[in-house]
């Protein structure tokens, strides 16, 4: 396989991938708390929440990296 062939391949999945990753993140403020009707603060990600925050950060950086190497080759 091409190198080019494999790193397109990999920008797609990539991408693909961390729209995926974006979209099932969930923000703590509903739309009431837009209008003050929620006080709650929440700062500290745990469990399955921070994993995929985590795997988030991983794809953005095989994302940009991968595009790079593109536009290097």
């Amino acid at each position: 396989m091409n190198v080019g062939v494999f790193l397109n391949i990999t920008v797609f999945t990539s991408a693909v991938l961390l729209i995926l990753l974006v979209l099932l993140q969930q923000r703590g403020a509903s739309l009431g708390a837009g209008f003050g009707g929620s006080g709650e603060l929440n700062t500290e990600r745990r469990g399955l929440e921070k994993s995929l925050y985590d795997t988030t950060i991983v794809v953005a950086v095989i994302f940009v990296l991968s595009i790079l190497s593109i536009l290097i080759i």
